[in-house]
């Protein structure tokens, strides 16, 4: 029967704008520093937006890595100047920002002290939709007192199909979502099933649905207009400069669009081109330096063909590079596809996304599948990472594991608690329970972190290789 609880047709659509965390994450390898952001807040606050993303995803690490920066603190300085708008972050579930599975107490842990430190919604997600994955997570989030957006990962498949999703995000609801994030990492969900599936699940859930895709393939404004047609409630958009490629489609040209129909989003025009002229001369700071690829805002339709998103792309080239094997791209961009059906069909989004990548690459260049396997395709073989969404196949299991057993539990249920051993672990080098929780989840660079601010400042390291750029920028 359709939902008629209310008229989702005519309602203004919300914006989330991104370009403080994916849209500098997708395009710059999360390089915007913290006193790049603050002077725009003030405006950013001002236009009308639902919130804007500024946390989380790879902003945590790049900020201990790269910037010489503590990520808590941007995040307790941006909150002190947005005064009106709700401020998001994206967590992996029960990886929260890493890159592991981490214990119960600290992902309690780490998401309490996000909300005290100011953000007010948490889109949570699992790369491989396994909501064991997700269930301290939602508990935590609704207990901190912050709105609990799940986020299904979007791919394609023989089991990924419209009615999985429905089922999916039914499930979320009735875990606790407070909203439902259709999360198209690749940018491979095209217009009509973008109608399609929004329409079923208006029928079915009865939360707010936000659409998240990228425009790396060409298609994401398009599938954006049918999405609003459809009555999706929030879309997911980057102010120009940190919009397009690797990155979604920009604020300004989706409000003009919509602006002409019964869609209106209602945000101030003239104070997003204040903003995009703010970002301007950063931007071509970046694109001179080189750490914006120029890569990065082609247009890739084989991405709908291949569901690679476009940083991962990106890594590929950058590892057959380091190979002196650029000519294996395309034999790498055909094996994805079958290391992926192998494995029980995993989307590919991190930490998934690069382990498949990997793999793919380690099959062309030994001449031989699976006669080189990555310890995280081990694990991830073995049920250390949750449940694949198909049944992996067995000849792959047998070459990748043997007799290994295979465990059927919540992954976080073999771990330990983690905080106390940690705190015990780092000492005096954390003055806070925000520094014990930065050492867990990034060990030695969280470490180096807290050295070198005993020592007098000389600034962030920018000796950089264009591995670790990459390295970063596919952390979706």
């Amino acid at each position: 029967m359709r939902n008629t609880r209310r008229n989702i047709t005519v309602n203004p659509i919300k914006i989330t704008e991104t370009a403080l965390r994916d849209g500098h994450q997708s395009l710059i390898a999360t390089r915007l520093k913290t006193e790049e952001i603050l002077p725009i807040l003030e405006k950013m606050d001002r236009v009308g937006y639902h919130a804007l993303e500024v946390w989380g995803g790879a902003t945590f690490d790049a900020c201990l890595r790269f910037l010489n920066e503590d990520p808590w603190e941007r995040l307790r300085e941006i909150r002190k100047v947005v005064k009106n708008t709700k401020l998001q972050m994206l967590l992996r579930g029960q990886n929260l920002l890493g890159y592991k599975h981490y214990a119960d107490d600290v992902v309690e842990a780490f998401i309490k002290k996000s909300v005290e430190n100011g953000i007010d919604i948490i889109r949570v997600f699992d790369a491989l939709n396994d909501t064991r994955n997700l269930e301290t997570s939602i508990r935590a989030i609704k207990a901190a007192g912050a709105h609990c957006q799940c986020a299904i990962s979007y791919t394609t498949s023989k089991v990924h199909t419209i009615d999985y999703y429905v089922k999916l995000s039914k499930y979320m609801e009735d875990l606790g979502a407070d909203s439902i994030c259709i999360k198209d990492m690749a940018g491979i969900l095209t217009p009509n099933s973008a109608y399609e599936l929004i329409k079923r699940l208006k029928e079915t859930v009865s939360i707010p649905l936000d659409l998240h895709t990228h425009s790396t393939s060409g298609i994401a404004s398009m599938t954006y207009l049918k999405a609003a047609e459809a009555g999706v409630d929030i879309i997911d958009t980057a102010i120009s400069p940190f919009a397009e490629g690797t990155s979604q489609p920009s604020t300004e040209s989706m409000v003009l669009t919509l602006m002409e129909g019964e869609r209106n989003p209602r945000l101030n025009t003239e104070l997003l081109g204040e903003i995009a002229d703010y970002f301007k001369p950063i931007k071509d700071k970046y694109r001179e330096n080189g750490i914006l690829n120029p890569k990065v805002m082609d247009v890739e339709p084989k991405t709908i063909t291949y569901q690679v998103p476009g940083g991962m792309l990106s890594n590929l080239l950058s590892q057959l590079k380091t190979q002196r094997a650029e000519d294996k791209y395309e034999a790498v961009l055909r094996e994805i596809p079958r290391v992926r059906e192998d494995l029980g069909f995993p989307p590919l989004v991190t930490p998934l996304s690069q382990m498949v990548g990997t793999q793919a690459v380690f099959n062309i260049l030994a001449g031989e599948r699976y006669k080189m396997v990555p310890k995280e395709i081990k694990e991830y073989v073995r049920g250390l990472y949750g449940s694949s969404p198909a049944p992996i196949n067995e000849e792959v299991k047998k070459k990748i594991i043997g007799d290994q057993e295979v465990i059927t539990v919540r992954p976080a249920d073999l771990l330990e608690p983690e905080i106390e051993k940690n705190k015990a672990e780092i000492g005096e080098l954390a003055t806070s329970l925000e520094d014990v929780l930065s050492y867990i989840v990034f060990p030695q660079v969280a470490k180096k972190f807290f050295e070198d601010r005993l020592k007098p400042q000389t600034g962030g390291s920018t000796k950089e290789t264009e591995e670790t750029v990459h390295y970063i920028t596919v952390t979706m």
